[in-house]
């Protein structure tokens, strides 16, 4: 049997491809390429490009795969765009979700891992570890589109021979260690991402949004939990699934957070030099602190994070950061040859 992986060109997704192959799995890939890259899929996963939502493609791949699981990562995530653009977030992340589930569910498929995150609880009224029973209360459409399709996915396993798994991912970070993957969309807006451009030279500075919130230096505080990690909890997802297991929200996150500043530092002494920072006021809607509480996906999945450190997972999306450079050097030498043959 093969595992589908949507958006599995894309960060997350293409480290999901990664280990599933690592675990023996046969491996399927949809993604339509608008922000994942075609080079980022290994060989022997079987890659069709397209859309999440095109309906006639979902039915050839289910008719040339034997499609036993669906780990669903195609969507948008950027905050702001989805307060500019809302119909889209919610065509993309909720309509679509429920055309693949539909789609699912007339083929057989019974297992369903999906891409949830912690926008889904908003703001928090203190700063202890949130649970999986919070208030969802999102403060932006990405984050309403996402409950809603943990919602629609709730009613279809209530309805139908179907299960699902959703995990709610705080703030992911780090690369693959093996150096097979990472983050590689130009204009991410992931902190350690931009801090680890802006320590080889790719972007200015670094802006620090907020230098009075109630933390030891007064820059907010976030739950890094390395992609390794987090890949690692979906396979676990996977297995409870396959086991029997019933529907499951979970929560993925180290439950420990570090500050803006403790991560910046982190890359200027892993780096070895210094970047321009620059601090503004706090941005409306961002909390003084967000931190998981992953108790429910350790005891009910058995996961087991490997990679909490801070400097480990610098270090990775450093070590990405500069093969990217590698690769696009390499790029435009070969552009420039294509060029010279010409001529």
């Amino acid at each position: 049997m093969a595992v589908l992986v949507t958006g599995g060109a894309g960060y997350i997704g293409s480290h999901m491809v990664w280990a599933l192959l690592d675990a023996g799995e046969d491996v399927v890939v949809l993604d339509r390429l608008s922000t994942g890259f075609r080079w980022a899929v290994p060989d022997a996963a079987r890659f069709y490009q397209g859309d999440v939502g095109d309906l006639a493609l979902l039915e050839t791949i289910f008719s040339e795969n034997r499609i036993d699981a669906i780990l669903h990562f195609a969507g948008s995530i950027v905050v702001p765009q989805s307060v500019a653009n809302p119909l889209e977030y919610y065509d993309n992340n909720t309509a679509k979700t429920g055309l693949l589930a539909d789609a699912a569910i007339k083929a057989g498929i019974e297992h369903f891992v999906f891409s949830s995150t912690a926008a889904v609880y908003g703001d928090q009224p203190n700063d202890a570890p949130v649970r999986e029973n919070a208030p969802t209360v999102p403060k932006n459409p990405y984050g309403r589109s996402k409950l809603m399709s943990e919602m629609m996915l709730r009613d279809a396993a209530r309805a139908h021979k179907f299960r699902f798994v959703a995990l709610r991912y705080f703030n992911v970070a780090g690369a693959d260690p093996k150096g097979r993957t990472g983050l590689s969309t130009e204009g991410a807006t992931h902190l350690i991402k931009i801090a680890c451009e802006a320590a080889l030279g790719k972007r200015p500075s670094v802006d620090v949004f907020g230098t009075d919130y109630p933390t030891a230096d007064g820059t907010g505080i976030r739950d890094y939990i390395h992609v390794s990690d987090l890949v690692e909890a979906h396979l676990m997802a996977l297995s409870y699934l396959r086991r029997g297991g019933e529907p499951l929200i979970a929560n993925c996150g180290y439950g420990r957070g570090y500050s803006v500043l403790q991560v910046l530092q982190s890359v200027k002494r892993i780096e070895g030099g210094e970047f321009d920072i620059h601090y503004g006021p706090r941005r409306p809607g961002d909390a003084a602190a967000v931190i998981a509480d992953s108790t429910l996906a350790r005891r009910l999945l058995g996961w087991a994070p490997k990679h909490d450190n801070l400097d480990h997972i610098v270090s990775t999306a450093l070590a990405w950061e500069r093969s990217l450079s590698l690769r696009q050097y390499g790029d435009l030498r070969a552009i420039h040859r294509r060029l010279a043959a010409n001529f």
